[in-house]
């Protein structure tokens, strides 16, 4: 009998144990259960109004929301059957606009001034009232001014107030040599002038024209001054160098540290064109072609203006960081150009001359190793110029 008991007792405490363990259990488990449903009976019991449930609608595109408006409005060609819309952001406030947008007849209806004001000025023509959002009627609005914009754009916003490409010579060219055919012609054939001298001088005159002006054509050969290409998208220095402020350094990032200014790459456009997306002159067009080279992964081909010989080695760090020289002495007034346009003729003797003259910012790093720094404080020489530290050695630009 002591066994059995000594038997029964532990399965009866773990039978309990057990028991215990499930009713907590189920306890846990059935709450969740009893707080979602009476969240569903309070909402079930909160009856939503019809016209309160939200309803998400897709933008409707500017072409849909503005086809109405075309009906009756022109944007800056005169007036319709209603008024002409350009400038209409400048006599009316966006509140007000919007609400004229939805709906001319309420704000008429109760009193508005310039809503009655426009309704007199039209002939009395109830203009219809558009089931339009606020942010619909907004986009119209905006649509109104870029397309105002537009009218604004000066097309030849790129050109140039002056070009410093040296005169053509083609006129003088071509009197030299009819003056030498005619002189030729008379001298051996017509014989109209009876002193043969008067034609050997118009001869040597017009063989002496010809010489200068072809001396003058391989002078300037492939030196390209006044050179001013188009560009693959219609970039203007002026809007961003002069009027945005832009600095050079900001786009052109390896002038100090480079050969090369570094043409940008378009990653640096869209640090601005990211949310800059429509330009006055231009609309989207050109700025869609950043956007178009990002997605693409092609490049811009932006075509170089300034071009030096391959044998001609030249340092922009050199220049720009160690000598201190500002862009503007060698690329002109950048500020107020639309496009490029190479403003010196890059010679040699343009280059040498600049060493000669240009005196060297000496209180720098760069120049601590020269002898010269003795000379300056001693007043046996008044400046350093580039020519003095060896600029004009062949071998510095030639190797």
């Amino acid at each position: 009998m002591r066994l059995k008991t000594r038997i029964a007792f532990p399965i009866k405490s773990g039978m309990l144990v057990i028991m215990r363990v499930l009713i907590v259990f189920l306890v846990f488990l059935t709450i969740p259960f009893s707080v979602v449903i009476g969240e569903s009976k309070k909402h079930a019991d909160t009856k939503i109004p019809p016209s309160a449930t939200p309803t998400a609608v897709p933008p409707r595109p500017i072409q849909e929301l503005f086809a109405s408006c075309v009906r009756c409005h022109t944007i800056g060609k005169g007036t319709l059957i209603g008024p002409d819309l350009l400038g209409v952001q400048d006599r009316h406030d966006d509140a007000w606009l919007i609400k004229f947008i939805q709906s001319s007849n309420t704000l008429r209806q109760g009193g508005d001034k310039h809503a009655q004001a426009i309704f007199e000025a039209n002939k009395k023509l109830p203009m219809p009232d558009h089931v339009y959002t606020e942010a619909e009627a907004r986009a119209i609005i905006d649509y109104i001014i870029a397309e105002g914009n537009l009218i604004k754009a000066n097309p030849k916003f790129l050109d140039n107030t002056i070009n410093f490409a040296p005169p053509s010579n083609n006129w003088i060219f071509i009197l030299a040599v009819l003056i030498l055919f005619l002189a030729l012609l008379d001298l051996f054939f017509i014989n109209l002038s009876k002193y043969k001298f008067v034609n050997i001088a118009l001869i040597l005159l017009a063989l002496a024209m010809i010489g200068k002006i072809v001396r003058d054509e391989l002078l300037i050969m492939g030196r390209s001054l006044g050179y001013e290409p188009e560009q693959p998208i219609k970039f203007s220095h002026k809007v961003h160098s002069g009027e945005n402020k832009i600095q050079c350094i900001y786009c052109h990032t390896g002038v100090y540290e480079s050969k090369y200014a570094s043409i940008p790459p378009v990653s640096i456009c869209l640090n601005c064109h990211n949310v800059i997306t429509r330009g006055t002159n231009t609309a989207e067009m050109e700025i869609d072609k950043i956007h178009e080279s990002v997605n693409s992964g092609k490049p811009v081909r932006w075509v170089k203006v300034y071009n030096l010989p391959k044998h001609v080695f030249f340092s922009h760090a050199q220049h720009v960081k160690v000598g201190k020289i500002e862009c503007k002495t060698c690329h002109g007034d950048v500020a107020s150009m639309g496009r490029i346009q190479q403003v010196v003729d890059l010679s040699m003797g343009w280059c040498v001359n600049c060493h000669r003259e240009t005196k060297v910012d000496f209180d720098n790093k760069y120049y601590t190793s020269y002898k010269l720094h003795e000379d300056l404080k001693s007043g046996k020489i008044s400046k350093v110029t580039a020519q003095d530290i060896g600029a004009n050695n062949c071998q510095k630009c030639h190797y």
